[in-house]
């Protein structure tokens, strides 16, 4: 069985698919690819269709990741097919759990900083479209830090349906 994880910010252009390719990278290193399937959208439509923003080209590909990227809106009816949905921040999880169609999927929904446990109580990853590269290059150390704690998390999701 697979696991889904979808990653969700606002526009999905900047956080999410820059979240998408860290953990995608971190799987396969873990040797899980074909096991745990990973993927993003944004809340709202604004850039559907683009590409990720350059500045997150350009820090991705600058620390060794690969992106390729086409931006889409979160729909209400892929709940049922993922295991997980990782909002980038408090806004995107309040925004998931009211679309959410059952307490089920609502509980799906989790804040991608709530897997690193050196992030003390600010859990959202700031949005660094309206600045500089440096917002970039800090959204990426937060993602980074993240990704390990949330593929231990699926990891024992996964040994637990094995069971």
């Amino acid at each position: 069985m697979t696991y889904r994880v979808c990653f969700v910010c606002t526009g999905n252009i900047c956080r999410s698919p820059m979240a998408e390719s860290v953990f995608r990278a971190r799987v396969s290193e873990a040797d899980l690819d074909g096991r745990i399937e990973a993927d993003s959208a944004g809340t709202g439509d604004w850039h559907e269709g683009e590409g990720a923003d350059q500045r997150t080209v350009s820090v991705l590909e600058t620390n060794g990741y690969d992106i390729d990227h086409t931006a889409r809106q979160f729909q209400a009816s892929w709940f049922s097919r993922l295991d997980l949905v990782i909002a980038l921040d408090s806004g995107h999880l309040r925004a998931l759990r009211r679309i959410a169609p059952t307490e089920e999927d609502a509980r799906k929904v989790r804040l991608l900083r709530s897997y690193d446990s050196s992030a003390g109580d600010d859990l959202d990853v700031p949005d660094p479209y309206y600045g500089g590269l440096d917002g970039f290059e800090e959204c990426l150390e937060m993602v980074e830090a993240a990704s390990e704690g949330l593929l231990a998390a699926v990891r024992e999701q996964l040994e637990g349906q094995a069971a």
